[in-house]
């Protein structure tokens, strides 16, 4: 049988994500310095732990499953991880501008 969401949880949710892009639109013109960055990912990751739980139905799903999930955001993150860690160790970082622009 398939869990479907009551309506009540997919409008408290909806309602959540829209309060939430709403503070990330609000923290963007804020003056935090490099604190910008982890503010947004913060709310980043609330936006995708709501998004896992109802949408991908992670809530009402046995234990494998979510390990999997879990197992497949790991892995993204090491890609993320290592593709930042390839584009900050390059030696033209930061790349210069030229003196005829």
């Amino acid at each position: 049988m398939r869990y479907f969401p009551p309506p009540r949880a997919l409008t408290i949710s909806w309602l959540a994500l829209l309060g939430l892009l709403a503070l990330t639109l609000f923290a963007a013109y804020q003056p935090l310095g490099a604190f910008n960055t982890v503010v947004a990912l913060t709310i980043a990751l609330i936006k995708a732990a709501i998004v896992a739980a109802l949408f991908m139905e992670l809530r009402g799903d046995d234990g494998l499953t979510i390990v999997f999930a879990s197992a497949g955001f790991f892995w993204l993150a090491v890609l993320f991880w290592l593709a930042l860690a390839d584009f900050l160790t390059r030696p033209g970082f930061p790349p210069r501008l030229s003196p005829w622009l």
